[in-house]
């Protein structure tokens, strides 16, 4: 190929992908050249276990039952809605409601700026009490600590190393983030470490138990019908809505934007709306909402007839979510996803872009849209966080108290 004719190609190509695509492809090799993949992985090296302990030191002594605790939870800086803090957060209010003190811990091995994460966490989880530190200095007296992601199994081990006793709040099945490398085999090595394991719903006690053979203290997976209900009468339902998240595989993005393809072929009259992360690519008619509070989510759910609700670690909170408000889910088919999620108003669907658009394509096709949403959001009135409360409260009381 001549140095003209290779130039002509470039060309072409530049033409063809746009400044877009340009600044992709440059972004790609610097990506690459200066290894910012690392920035991605959140544990120092120091802090990665080397080997899975048969035993961790727990106190001689348990406390007179009754008495107030001082419960540690390690986790990530939250950011603003986000749903895994959000709901991990519910487990920290329940014990401060039961009188026990508690702590957060976070981590980030890049810097922390705790004062910065106290404010996020004082805005956005207004009822929480907690102090909030970085674990990397130690976690102090505390009578349990409780880890909440793979990352924090082994920061626990490493720094709460005293005589304590350690849970592990379970949501996703982690390991399933990742294609099989040392992501995977650090987040599965999590399950192995003598910590009292509690699994979020049955889906993802059924995924721990195959995968790896150990159990769990099963707790139930929860919605809350008291901030998520139907839109006013009268209000005219059309189009459907997506939950955008590209950079997360569990949520499979590239299948959903195929289906949302499929979907606006066949329904070019209904308005498809997408909120969360900005889609990417996703070349059909869409009306981006962004990050939505939790009103204005329940707004969007109360005006469409359907939704996609994409996740394959563990059922996705706005599958009920989207019920509670009349609205109609469209979720790839597990099989342990029915263990959670056993509602006759969910549309399952193979996770194959054909499948899923036949199914969003039924619903706004409906001849009964209003009596079915309707239906289905009386099918989860009354439901609540509170049993899930109760149950990690019992659980954790039980660990340090005794039975």
């Amino acid at each position: 190929m001549s140095a003209l004719t290779g130039f002509s190609a470039k060309v072409k190509r530049a033409r063809k992908v746009g400044l877009t695509g340009i600044a992709q492809r440059l972004a790609q090799r610097l990506y690459l050249k200066t290894g910012a993949a690392e920035l991605s992985f959140n544990l120092s090296f120091e802090d990665i276990l080397t080997a899975v302990p048969d035993s961790l030191p727990v106190p001689e002594e348990r406390p007179e039952n009754g008495a107030i605790l001082t419960i540690a939870w390690v986790c990530t800086p939250p950011a603003p809605g986000s749903g895994g803090h959000t709901t991990l957060f519910r487990m920290v209010e329940a014990l401060e409601q039961r009188g026990h003190r508690c702590v957060l811990y976070l981590y980030d091995k890049h810097g922390l700026n705790v004062n910065a994460c106290a404010d996020v966490v004082r805005e956005h989880w207004p009822r929480l009490r907690a102090e909030v530190r970085d674990i990397t200095h130690g976690a102090g007296k505390i009578d349990a600590i409780v880890a909440s992601g793979w990352e924090t199994v082994h920061l626990v081990a490493r720094y709460a190393a005293g005589p304590v006793r350690r849970l592990y709040f379970i949501q996703d099945y982690e390991p399933f983030f990742y294609g099989h490398g040392a992501e995977y085999e650090l987040a599965a090595m999590t399950y192995r470490l003598p910590f009292r394991r509690i699994a979020l719903g049955e889906m993802l006690d059924h995924m721990i138990r195959d995968q790896t053979g150990v159990t769990t203290d099963l707790v139930p997976f929860g919605c809350d019908s008291s901030v998520y209900g139907p839109p006013p009468a009268g209000t005219r339902r059309s189009g459907i809505v997506f939950f955008s998240r590209p950079d997360f595989a569990r949520r499979g993005y590239q299948i959903a934007a195929v289906a949302l393809r499929l979907f606006h072929q066949s329904h070019p009259d209904q308005e498809i709306h997408v909120y969360g992360a900005a889609p990417r690519g996703l070349d059909v008619p869409h009306t981006f909402h962004g990050r939505l509070t939790t009103a204005e989510l329940n707004s969007l759910y109360g005006r469409t007839v359907a939704g996609l609700a994409m996740s394959f670690t563990n059922i996705t909170l706005v599958a009920e979510e989207m019920l509670a408000a009349g609205n109609i889910p469209v979720v790839n088919d597990l099989a342990a996803a029915h263990l959670v999620l056993a509602n006759p108003h969910v549309r399952w669907a193979d996770p194959t872009g054909e499948a899923l658009a036949s199914q969003l394509g039924q619903a706004v096709s409906a001849a009964d849209v209003d009596e079915r949403a309707h239906e289905a959001a009386a099918s989860v009135v009354g439901r609540s966080w509170v049993p899930t409360q109760e149950a990690v409260v019992r659980i954790i009381e039980e660990e340090v108290y005794g039975v």
